[in-house]
């Protein structure tokens, strides 16, 4: 990357999984506890929780998984803010197997992309209009899949935060070739 250009990139979301290992009853959760939500039809549980802002989808079997964090760190508090819940609630919890499971990034380029230039100059790129109106790229040699906009929008979905900055490094150069110059 150029040395005066500076990218933010925006974590929007972190999924986070664990298992507590020990069977949920979710109706007796749903009747006493307080922010969840019961969908008998989908056989889980939806609990909500401040400070991490995470919301948590608890099966029966003890498989949890929360969405909604800004990092890494926080989908770990938010986990284990949920289990000590289900502990006050009585249920034999032993908090376990927590991982990271994808990370959304966002990235807002300082400019747009010529889309047409892009895809001829990168043969993995994947650019069906009818379909999407964004270019599609798996970067796999990062774990990382891309959908690149021509407003310079640039959505990066990875397992976790390091991966999304190393495709993100890898990807400047490609797009700044297709960049939009600017009309006066």
């Amino acid at each position: 990357m150029g040395s005066n250009t500076e990218l933010t990139i925006q974590i929007a979301n972190v999924v986070g999984e664990f298992h507590v290992r020990c069977h949920i009853n979710l109706r007796n959760l749903a009747l006493n506890g307080s922010n969840v939500e019961y969908k008998k039809d989908k056989g889980m549980l939806v609990m909500k929780i401040r400070r991490p802002y995470v919301t948590a989808s608890i099966r029966s079997s003890g498989f949890i998984q929360t969405t909604g964090s800004k990092s890494e760190e926080d989908a770990k508090t938010a986990a284990r803010r949920v289990a000590r819940i289900l502990q006050k609630f009585g249920f034999r919890v032993k908090f376990t197997n927590f991982k990271v499971k994808n990370v959304l990034g966002i990235v807002h380029l300082p400019f747009g992309i010529r889309v047409d230039d892009f895809c001829k100059k990168n043969r993995q790129a994947d650019y069906d209009p009818e379909i999407h109106s964004g270019i599609k790229m798996d970067l796999k040699e990062y774990g990382a899949s891309l959908t690149i906009f021509q407003t310079g929008k640039i959505t990066v979905l990875a397992r976790n935060i390091e991966s999304i900055n190393r495709a993100v490094h890898h990807i400047w150069p490609l797009v700044h070739e297709s960049k939009k110059e600017l009309m006066i």
